[in-house]
């Protein structure tokens, strides 16, 4: 792995041209998971005791965190099959700028904890991350005593951050209904304002909490690493005193389940079987829940503790999925997936409470729409939903789908190869964010 995050964006094709295809079936082994990597990687940094990590995500977005733990002065050792961190508790590098690529995973949590330890530091990324909110984060930790201040525009990176003077005396509130990452980066610093204000610390959310599954691998985690959360519903989480992160020497980091839906999706649609290994019901994560969608949707789903295997129609013979109006908020990213394979169904199919994807790597309604329209597909949007209408096969129409340097615009949009027209994909290489491979194992899955 690069240690400059300013390299990670090597050269990247212009367009990858997919053939219409009829059928899927294989086993594919699933790269780690992005969002239980890149918080262990933080949390590995931060705990007493060298910590040694199986399995983690080699993407753009853990390249990210990689290289901002190594400015930052954290100890990395990296084997074919691991990454040894030695944790320093505080950062020993007290000034540094970091680039943070587009790694939401990356920049939130590490702002939370910069801003509590305290230092010189810098933190942009690329024109889209600027454009990401983190203004209810940083409002948040203001109230524990943070000093952050923008360098363009107010409730936006970049930013600095500064030595402020931690405080617990009061709960820091959040808002819930933006990213749920803004509470993961909260509840993963809490310990290190408990350490140096010697009280507990308490927050608290205000409205509605979103993508709640990522907040439960948040508080599993904490948990593997010592820090047990006391947790009052939703709406308050209480880090006693006392609390500290203690290595558990070594963490199997399991396969990523958002990844997980372009292969479920694959044996839904194209007959399968499709195997994958690296996550099943052992799970942490939230988005194995999309077993259930394409479940109700028609395919035969099988689930193991550590694997899954889907099978189902096969939609280029006629055959059909079965439409659904449902509330996607616990799996945001997960239903990207759902959207395309809507255009199987055997009737209109709405994506409700889906607003988080407006602010993602980018706005995925307003891009969702676009894409499907281009392929000849009926779609209506709105502020936080998305309805989209089944395909006859005469209105089908070969497209070049934009992928708005988003990753799971380019892998979703594969699925649109079995409508019986080719599918171009303009900068397919955006995949690397969270799986690089996923092209080369999508074509060897798939067949006329």
């Amino acid at each position: 792995m690069t240690n400059d995050p300013k390299e990670l964006f090597t050269y990247r094709p212009e367009n990858l041209q997919l053939p219409a295809v009829s059928q899927a079936q294989g086993t594919v082994v699933l790269p780690g998971s992005k969002s239980i990597s890149n918080r262990v990687l933080l949390l590995s940094a931060l705990a007493k005791g060298r910590t040694q990590l199986y399995g983690l995500l080699d993407s753009d977005d853990t390249r990210v965190m990689l290289g901002a733990l190594r400015t930052l002065g954290i100890t990395l050792e990296e084997t074919a099959g691991s990454v040894t961190v030695t944790g320093a508790q505080r950062f020993p590098e007290p000034r540094a700028e970091l680039f943070m690529g587009n790694a939401g995973t990356a920049i939130r949590p590490l702002t939370a904890a910069l801003a509590v330890l305290g230092g010189d530091y810098v933190l942009s990324g690329v024109p889209r991350m600027h454009e990401r909110p983190i203004g209810d984060l940083v409002d948040a930790l203001r109230m524990l005593g943070a000093d952050i201040h923008y360098l363009g525009n107010p409730g936006y990176p970049p930013m600095r951050i500064g030595r402020g003077k931690p405080d617990a005396s009061r709960p820091a509130r959040v808002k819930g209904n933006v990213s749920s990452q803004f509470l993961t980066a909260l509840l993963m610093a809490a310990p290190l304002v408990a350490a140096q204000t010697g009280s507990q610390v308490v927050i608290e959310v205000e409205g509605e909490l979103i993508s709640k599954p990522y907040i439960q691998i948040t508080l599993n985690l904490m948990e593997r690493f010592g820090v047990h959360v006391q947790q009052e519903g939703w709406e308050r989480f209480t880090v006693s005193a006392d609390a500290a992160y203690e290595s558990p020497g070594k963490y199997h980091i399991e396969g990523d389940a958002s990844s997980a839906s372009y292969f479920m999706a694959l044996g839904a649609i194209g007959g399968g079987p499709v195997r994958i290994e690296g996550a099943g019901a052992a799970s942490i994560q939230g988005d194995m829940a999309f077993a259930d969608v394409v479940q109700a949707m028609g395919a035969n789903v099988t689930i193991e503790e550590n694997a899954i295997e889907v099978s189902g129609v096969r939609v280029a013979k006629g055959e059909q999925l079965r439409a659904f109006d449902r509330d996607f908020n616990l799996i945001p990213d997960a239903a990207m997936t759902a959207a395309v394979l809507a255009l199987y169904a055997d009737g209109p199919c709405l994506l409700r409470n889906i607003g988080s994807w407006r602010v993602k790597e980018t706005d995925r309604i307003d891009a969702m729409h676009s894409e499907l329209s281009k392929l000849g597909a009926q779609v209506e949007s709105g502020p936080d939903w998305l309805k989209v209408y089944p395909m006859t096969d005469a209105a089908w129409r070969s497209a070049d789908i934009e992928t708005y340097d988003d990753h799971r615009m380019a892998m979703c949009f594969s699925l649109a190869a079995f409508g019986g027209v080719p599918v171009n994909i303009l900068d397919p290489g955006c995949v690397a964010k969270t799986f690089p491979e996923y092209f080369s194992i999508y074509q060897q899955m798939v067949q006329p």
